[in-house]
């Protein structure tokens, strides 16, 4: 089944849903900043567009951009913010 979610008043909308590997969303974030938490381990991959990344244990915003991923561990808070439209594919475990 596909699980429809939406955040932040319809600025960041997401598709879940379970594959082999696992449970994964993909969706789209407008402009805009973010502070998301975690229940699972999450690698977040930039299928198109660019953001910054405000992650556990850091002490600066990090720049990704299509193709480029990053993870964040289960039971922790991270912050995006992009000013265009981004995709991307989360992948949990």
């Amino acid at each position: 089944m596909i699980i429809i979610s939406e955040y932040f008043d319809g600025a960041v909308k997401s598709l879940g849903y379970d594959s082999k590997e696992g449970k994964s969303t993909i969706g789209v974030i407008e402009k805009g900043e973010y502070k998301f938490g975690t229940s699972m381990h999450e690698t977040m991959h930039i299928l198109e567009g660019e953001l910054e990344a405000f992650l556990p244990g850091s002490d600066k915003w990090e720049t990704f951009t299509t193709g480029q991923s990053f993870e964040v561990p289960a039971n922790q808070s991270f912050s995006v913010r992009t000013g265009i439209q981004t995709s991307y594919l989360c992948k949990y475990k």
